[in-house]
């Protein structure tokens, strides 16, 4: 199946033994999975010029529930199957008393990331528990962000971009193709 990540993969099974549950083949139906393309902001993958080389942005722009947020953020063991890892996030929205640790909660996976940007009041939460090392920058807002993450593109990188929609991390996706002048 042509996407990224397991929540992906975790679907399309539910899907398969649902349609066998109803009495499909799901063996006859399972090939359809090769032509499953995540749509824009829902983990559209592309590659982009960077510096005479490329680097694969993974889109990722049109959630951040926390569940989500989870799910695209390397898991235990990615750094040895992919190359080096950018990821840019805004706030997590409408979390009421519970925001401030669910921001922060998402260190350990942020942390396996080679690179952090973040964005909003929030993830400033998120940006602070990171090692130095691992921290980008932080900006108010994705259109503050945008541009650091340009900056910070080098050939073969893979970067993530994760936020909801309000939040116009679609802005930071946009970015690295985007002149800087």
């Amino acid at each position: 199946m042509p996407a990224m990540g397991l929540h992906h993969a975790e679907n399309a099974c539910c899907a398969l033994a649902l349609g066998g549950a109803l009495g499909h083949d799901a063996a006859r139906a399972a090939p359809a999975l090769l032509a499953y393309a995540p749509g824009a902001g829902r983990g559209a993958a592309a590659q982009i010029a960077v510096d005479g080389g490329t680097a694969l942005l993974i889109d990722e722009s049109y959630n951040a529930a926390p569940p989500a947020m989870r799910a695209a953020l390397p898991g235990p063991g990615a750094a040895a199957r992919r190359p080096p890892h950018r990821g840019a996030g805004h706030d997590m929205r409408e979390l009421g008393t519970f925001s401030a640790a669910l921001h922060a909660g998402l260190a350990p996976e942020a942390g396996r990331a080679d690179l952090v940007f973040c964005c909003g009041p929030e993830m400033a939460r998120l940006f602070a528990l990171l090692p130095a090392a691992k921290r980008g920058a932080h900006a108010a807002d994705s259109a503050a962000l945008a541009p650091m993450v340009r900056e910070a593109l080098r050939p073969g990188d893979v970067v993530l971009v994760k936020g909801a929609l309000g939040s116009r991390m679609a802005l930071v996706v946009r970015a690295p193709t985007e002149s800087s002048t």
